[in-house]
């Protein structure tokens, strides 16, 4: 004969996922109440800005602006004569007609912060590397037919005989120092225009309303309107600025420099003016 278990076991074995399922009930509404409470309080409204605040920092405030005066262009006409080649090199996008440019021997490649630069290579192929001379429809025959434009060289100091453009403004260093301290920045963050009269728009776009116009001076750099992938921000990007007053706006690509700008260098043999070598923009 066989048993079936009593009617009292098997009450309690339907009793269980009943059980299980009001528990659960019970935890959720608990949970749903102590949320509502918590999202009510004073604390999860700062809990709840913290972030946009910590994505959106104070604008920069107002700073006393410290005067550049200009490098003198080079007067050497082999020079001058050098840049209308690499001009016209830079212009035919051919690379055979880039090479006979290089120093041969004795290239380099300063701030390779990634150690890309390799010596094996010839020189044409390395700078072609640190300029992206192919990337982004070109972009680096356009950075070379900028340093062809550029007329100003001063000596590297590390690499006798060596001349880099563009030179460096003249400005008064305790004075720039005195910036940098009075504002919490450091040579990075400042830029300065390439002409003596430059527009400073409301917007990143060529029709946007004027809010001013920038001088012969350092100006607050912010950042660039662009991916963070552009591999020549300086260049083709709208500039996110603040003037002398503290007040936004943006100026258009190309339109400044910096004391930390990329420079091609260059060095003059018994055969004439070659191009020694790249320093990378940034710090």
């Amino acid at each position: 004969m066989q048993t079936t278990g009593s009617g009292a076991n098997l009450i309690a074995r339907d009793s269980v996922p009943k059980m299980r399922f009001f528990s659960s009930m019970v935890s959720l509404i608990v949970s749903s109440t102590v949320l509502a409470v918590f999202m009510a309080s004073p604390l999860a409204v700062l809990l709840a800005i913290l972030p946009a605040a910590a994505q959106s920092p104070p604008p920069p405030k107002p700073y006393e602006p410290v005067a550049i005066t200009r490098p003198v262009p080079s007067g050497d006409e082999s020079f001058i004569a050098f840049r209308a080649a690499l001009a016209a090199a830079a212009k035919t996008r051919v690379y055979a007609e880039l090479s006979p440019l290089m120093l041969a021997q004795g290239f380099f490649w300063d701030r390779d912060f990634a150690r890309r630069f390799d010596p094996r290579k010839p020189a044409v192929d390395n700078l072609a590397l640190a300029v992206a001379l192919e990337q982004s429809y070109g972009v680096g025959w356009d950075a070379l037919a900028a340093f062809a434009a550029e007329a100003t060289v001063e000596p590297l100091d590390s690499r006798p005989g060596v001349v880099c453009a563009p030179a460096s403004p003249g400005f008064d260093g305790v004075a720039f120092t005195k910036l940098l301290d009075n504002t919490y920045t450091t040579g990075i963050d400042w830029a300065y225009p390439r002409a003596d009269s430059t527009t400073v728009r409301t917007g990143a776009a060529p029709n946007a309303a004027v809010t001013g116009i920038l001088g012969p001076h350092f100006i607050r750099l912010i950042g660039f309107e662009g991916p963070d992938s552009e591999p020549a921000p300086g260049r083709r990007l709208w500039a996110r600025i603040a003037m002398p007053d503290g007040k936004p706006g943006f100026v258009a690509p190309g339109s400044l420099m910096s004391l930390t700008s990329e420079r091609l260098c260059y060095i003059k043999d018994v055969v004439g003016w070659r191009i020694a070598g790249y320093i990378a923009g940034g710090n």
